[in-house]
């Protein structure tokens, strides 16, 4: 038997998979032109499809685009003429582009887990590879595929950031292409061949769900260095690092270069990608062809089931699918096995059940954590403003605080998402949704309370009431949310036109949304009113007050939703 038999010109075969020699066997160029063949109508249609959706990108992005990106790209030269945007940008561009290539390094690792660059049709995973052919001709071209794209999509990305360069002063329109020239192809083939690696090695894959937390982390503190450096404050030693720590700021130094920073060694820089990235593209070329099919029908599966959801704006039920295909997949952890002791009372029960399920989850209140860490820094940099920026700054600190508190409310969206789980509750399930806002309320508090520590020291005492005041309604907004029932994507059809086209997707964007969207417009509204002036006992207690009688009302409604869940006619 061949070498091949083992799995197909490299491949490792599955338990279930029949061994078969190539000599004697291999149908592999039979198959493909039969398939090519009779798939010729279909590919000749989608052909079409993809030629009708790149004309109207164009046709939007260019008819309908072009003035406000014309009106964007004069106001950004106007603000470098004027107010030393130029400059800020320049400062802060060793550590922006570190900050972005770093999570795009990142997000690959974490699109590997559930999807990565081998991605085969749910039919020819189920049919063709069944088949004695050679699974490297089969596999590989879709490794390539997504080589392919991820990198024509960068580099349109760079001629963006090129003309944005230019405009900005810093920089040539040739000179920025060029010196954007080696992150746009170097850097996305990277992430292609590190998913690569990621889906075909188990290890790696446990290894990026271990230390993804910790990632995020480090991401925080190069988005608080941006920042900083934006505003002048800048750390020569710490951007060296950072240029010389990996492929992220290799591929920086020469945009750095470019603008009029400092680095010298941008040469050296530029080769070592190089070598890294051809060495990554050989290494995932060989490992395309060794994913088991096991695998690769769960992953047809979920991305199967996450394109069709996405169609049906059922944006849960595609984080399902991720959750179900991260439960599933390589290096997967073992739940932990967590008690607490049971409660005396049945409305105990209800808290018991959430505080047992986050301790079983430890990612979900780290995740809280991590989004109230951002939350706070944004709140912190946003005081420091005035007009406009104060506002833009206390809205997106509001936003990632629902964010943080809603995570700790994912019982409650376990629980509508098959209301028949509620059969073990003794209460209706309006209350016992409503009981499910105690945990996120009650410890989103909390954590909103030592996020205050440090405003309360440098001289704020109100946000010991304030913070902590946001996080109650938050947490109604949580429940709300959770209780909508199934998307209406008859609200996507208003029926009136307007210069802005049909109004009907603002409509569905403000029913999807309503929950954060009032929750978040009032606590900002009142919030910017208290901080407008220095904050005194009475708007602090006004603001408090408008906080629980706005929780209040969200629960009311949230208990209104719950009742159409189990009575979708009353």
């Amino acid at each position: 038997m061949s070498h091949d038999a083992q799995g197909g010109a490299g491949g490792v075969l599955d338990a279930d998979e029949p061994a078969w020699s190539e000599e004697e066997d291999d149908r592999t160029a039979e198959a493909l032109r039969w398939l090519r063949e009779k798939r010729k109508a279909h590919r000749r249609q989608k052909g079409r499809d993809v030629a009708v959706l790149v004309y109207s990108v164009v046709l939007l992005g260019g008819a309908y685009g072009g003035g406000y990106t014309v009106d964007f790209l004069r106001r950004i030269r106007l603000g470098a003429d004027y107010s030393a945007v130029g400059a800020h940008v320049q400062g802060a561009l060793p550590a922006l582009f570190t900050l972005l290539t770093a999570a795009l390094a990142l997000l690959a690792a974490r699109d590997a887990l559930w999807r990565g660059p081998v991605v085969v049709p749910a039919p020819s995973v189920g049919w063709l590879l069944t088949h004695p052919v050679r699974r490297a001709v089969v596999l590989r071209p879709w490794f390539w595929l997504s080589a392919g794209v991820s990198a024509a999509t960068a580099l349109v990305a760079a001629c963006a950031a090129a003309v944005v360069l230019r405009v900005l002063g810093l920089a040539s329109l040739g000179g920025a292409l060029l010196a954007l020239l080696p992150a746009a192809v170097c850097l996305p083939l990277l992430a292609v061949a590190a998913g690569m690696a990621v889906e075909h090695r188990a290890g790696l894959a446990r290894f990026v769900r271990r230390f993804s937390p910790l990632a995020v982390v480090v991401l925080m503190l190069l988005a608080g260095q941006t920042a900083a450096a934006a505003y002048g404050h800048r750390s020569a030693v710490v951007e060296q690092v950072e240029l010389w720590s990996g492929p992220w700021g290799w591929a920086a130094q020469p945009v750095v270069s470019a603008t009029g920073g400092h680095a010298p060694g941008r040469p050296a820089a530029v080769v070592l990608l190089v070598l890294l990235t051809a060495a990554g593209l050989v290494r995932g070329h060989r490992d395309a062809a060794l994913v088991p099919t096991a695998q690769l029908r769960r992953r047809a599966a979920t991305a199967q089931t996450v394109s069709s959801v996405m169609y049906s704006a059922e944006l849960r039920a595609a984080k399902l699918a991720l959750m179900d295909a991260a439960a599933d997949g390589p290096g997967a952890g073992r739940t932990r096995r967590v008690r607490l002791p049971r409660p005396r009372s049945k409305y105990l029960v209800v808290v018991w059940r959430d505080l047992l399920s986050l301790l079983r989850t430890p990612a979900r209140p780290a995740k809280a954590l991590m989004w109230l860490a951002c939350a706070t820094a944004v709140a912190a940099l946003g005081v420091q403003f005035s007009g406009a920026a104060r506002v833009i700054g206390l809205v997106a600190a509001l936003l990632l605080g629902y964010v943080a508190v809603a995570a700790l409310a994912e019982p409650a969206r376990l629980e509508t998402d098959d209301v028949r789980r509620a059969a073990w509750s003794p209460f209706r399930f309006r209350t016992l949704m409503l009981q499910h806002a105690v945990v996120p309320a009650v410890l989103g508090a909390l954590l909103a309370l030592l996020a205050a520590v440090p405003f309360a020291a440098a001289g704020e005492p109100w946000a010991l009431v304030l913070m902590p005041a946001c996080a109650v309604p938050f947490a109604a907004t949580a429940v709300f949310s959770a209780s909508r029932g199934p998307a209406r994507l008859e609200l996507m059809f208003s029926g009136v036109t307007t210069p802005m086209g049909d109004l009907g997707p603002l409509r569905f964007f403000a029913w999807y949304a309503a929950g954060p969207l009032v929750s978040v417009g009032v606590l900002g509204v009142v919030l910017y009113g208290v901080l407008r002036r220095a904050p005194d006992a009475g708007s602090v207690a006004v603001a408090a007050v408008v906080a629980a009688a706005l929780t209040a009302g969200l629960l009311f409604f949230a208990a209104r939703a719950a009742d159409r869940l189990v009575r979708p006619g009353s």
